[in-house]
């Protein structure tokens, strides 16, 4: 049970104990940053993990030479794009499953005032939605269950995720090199 809560602690505050885990287990951090981010923004049932913070503590770990600064954004890059394409991939095929399956709650005029909304604004709530925790692990999943055109909702996934790395990860490098 200890085993357990600690690890929870290092997943939910995996920003603090950041340093540590580059120390102890090196290169391998790299595959456990992409798997976290991944997560989080493409499993609908981990919005609880780290976002915002842990980019910003791998850049402050990167200014200290332990990261390399360049292949920890390509891969946070890749895993923040595809992590959100497959939870667009979830929620445009659960979506249908769970309209059928519970047809008081969800019903076909929300679901096509949803895809209105997605088709209209949807661009800009894909890209905002990047910085705002919890809300960056569903607006994927209602973009796909709203059945936003996939190229329209791939264009913004992109440019969010390439903003979301670009300036957070560099943001917690740059503060870490000033004086």
């Amino acid at each position: 049970m200890e085993t357990l809560k600690k690890l929870l602690d290092i997943v939910l505050h995996l920003n603090t104990h950041l340093d540590g885990l580059v120390a102890e287990y090196g290169a391998w951090v790299y595959a456990i940053l992409f798997i976290i981010v991944f997560c989080e923004t493409g499993l609908v049932v981990t919005p609880f993990l780290p976002g915002d913070s842990l980019l910003f503590a791998v850049g402050a770990i990167a200014a200290n030479g332990k990261l390399d600064l360049w292949l920890v954004m390509g891969l946070l890059l890749v895993a923040a794009i595809l992590g959100d394409s497959v939870n667009y991939s979830i929620g445009k095929y659960a979506g249908h499953k769970l309209i059928k399956k519970f047809p008081r709650l969800i019903k076909q005029k929300h679901i096509d005032k949803t895809h209105e909304f997605f088709e209209r604004y949807g661009g800009k709530t894909i890209i905002i939605a990047r910085f705002v925790p919890i809300v960056r692990t569903f607006a994927p999943f209602v973009a796909g269950i709203g059945a936003m055109t996939y190229s329209r909702f791939m264009m913004f996934n992109v440019v969010g995720a390439l903003l979301w790395v670009g300036l957070l990860t560099p943001a917690g490098y740059f503060l870490r090199t000033c004086p």
